[in-house]
């Protein structure tokens, strides 16, 4: 059940703070309350809550708004509990009506929030916020972005990046081990409850022996590392023989053993048809039995080739907005999103952009036609023999405009929590990658008047300087 308190959205004057003691107006979290639409967000958050039944939810403002304060300071739920306690700019921006020692609920909540605000719904808080902000003129950098025609105009820039999730790096050897642990756990839980039968010999302590033996040594050769994946991959064989026989008496495992079970039978399949072709590839390979879900997502970085996390595509647009296009955990070719992004765009403004600041992948033969065909400048070289001219100034600002995105995938992962997913649901990692997004775009579109300097030809062939000021909302 939920009710609405759009009525009764408290403002700054309202906060009864003790002691007599006045919150300042210029606080970034007093400033941040006013710019986001509270009640146009809370209708949407009302309908998520179909029943009339049962306890009143929170607030969306409190859901939403704690959400929002453990993405920027980069919290644990309980952390964050106790931060809004101590500070009083924080719970105005949660809506609370004064200053209290207490923080109105339990870290235990925030999973419920997080499972609550999904992607759609950060995905549409998104485009409210953004289309109250978007009462400024079109820009990108220093320049203003119109085709000749004078239909096309603005500027549309797209990448991909991975947000990583908090798992250790994923070894055959070690997954393998991990899972025969835990199905000895099941083999005991169900010897302890039902004890049907003498228990099952499973030789934990020799399969340890031997893990310990490898995992402890300096120098992991072939031949050992095969050796003892063979031993392990005898071991889960061994192990789910026993369960099958304990289930097929009529026992049943317990909810939270289900899934794992069923993650541990799939990690055997693809560790034994690997171990059999003498391949390391396989298809939806398992990287973590907590987080099945997770998937290799291969980046080519000089750092880090391989990250194991949700992968997303990130648009923006003239106006330095930022929206999320696409996100998933399997791998995908980027150049699919292109031209579904630009419609999207075209949604929007009603007009296709002048030009699309894209990376090689982008620039796909059947993305290139659709192009031309709208009239689209893209980013890039042409098909075709590398030209031996220089690049000309149009190439220089094209490479050096699309730096945005990248300071973006910066931003986002160093200030809004996006450079490590601590969350450890499939729906909560996802919802976590989104609201850094929205994070992002809350701290890094300005607020006040904005000065936007930009570089246009006069008639006589000379470059003028102009100045515009507007307010930004």
């Amino acid at each position: 059940m939920y009710k609405t308190v759009t009525e009764h959205q408290i403002t700054f004057f309202d906060f009864n703070q003790s002691c007599g003691m006045q919150l300042e107006e210029k606080n970034e979290w007093v400033v941040l309350s006013t710019r986001i639409d509270w009640g146009a967000l809370e209708k949407v958050y009302a309908s998520l809550f179909p029943s009339h039944k049962g306890h009143p939810a929170k607030p969306l403002r409190m859901a939403l708004g704690a959400l929002i304060i453990q993405k920027r300071k980069k919290l644990s739920d309980r952390a964050l509990v106790k931060e809004i306690a101590e500070n009083p700019y924080l719970q105005y921006f949660l809506g609370i009506q004064q200053y209290s020692h207490k923080c109105p609920f339990e870290a235990t909540s925030l999973v419920a929030f997080r499972k609550r605000l999904n992607v759609s719904f950060l995905t549409r808080a998104n485009e409210l916020f953004l289309g109250k902000a978007g009462a400024t003129p079109e820009h990108t950098g220093d320049k203003v972005c119109v085709s000749e025609d004078g239909e096309n105009s603005g500027t549309f820039i797209l990448d991909a990046t991975c947000s990583p999730s908090n798992i250790k790096y994923p070894q055959d050897f070690v997954l393998l081990n991990d899972g025969r642990v835990k199905l000895e756990e099941m083999i005991d839980y169900f010897h302890k409850t039902y004890a049907p039968w003498k228990k099952p010999r499973t030789y934990r302590e020799v399969a340890r022996r031997e893990y310990l033996a490898v995992a402890k040594s300096k120098k992991r050769t072939t031949k050992k590392l095969r050796s003892l994946i063979r031993k392990q991959l005898e071991c889960l064989r061994r192990d789910l023989g026993y369960l099958e026989a304990y289930m097929a008496e009529g026992y049943a495992l317990p909810a939270k053993y289900a899934d794992f079970y069923l993650t541990i039978m799939e990690l055997y399949r693809q560790q034994k048809y690997m171990f059999d072709n003498h391949t390391h590839r396989v298809e939806g390979r398992i990287v973590s039995i907590s987080q099945p879900y997770l998937r290799p997502i291969v980046r080519g970085k000089a750092k880090n080739p391989t990250e194991f996390g949700a992968k997303y595509d990130v648009s923006i647009d003239e106006k330095g907005h930022a929206r999320l296009e696409k996100i998933q955990f399997d791998p995908y070719n980027e150049s699919s999103v292109f031209q579904k992004a630009v419609e999207a765009y075209y949604q929007r403004t009603g007009h296709y952009p002048a030009r699309a600041l894209v990376d090689q992948i982008y620039r796909a033969r059947k993305n290139r036609d659709y192009c031309k065909e709208h009239g689209i400048r893209m980013s890039g070289p042409k098909l075709g023999r590398p030209s031996r001219k220089a690049s000309t100034k149009e190439e220089y600002q094209d490479n050096t405009d699309r730096i945005e995105v990248e300071r973006f995938f910066s931003l986002d992962k160093r200030c809004s929590g996006a450079g490590l997913i601590m969350t450890r649901l499939s729906d909560t990692t996802l919802s976590s990658i989104a609201l850094s997004v929205f994070v992002t775009n809350l701290f890094a579109i300005p607020a006040g008047n904005i000065f936007l300097l930009y570089f246009a030809e006069s008639e006589s062939g000379s470059d003028s300087i102009h100045f515009i000021e507007f307010e930004a909302a």
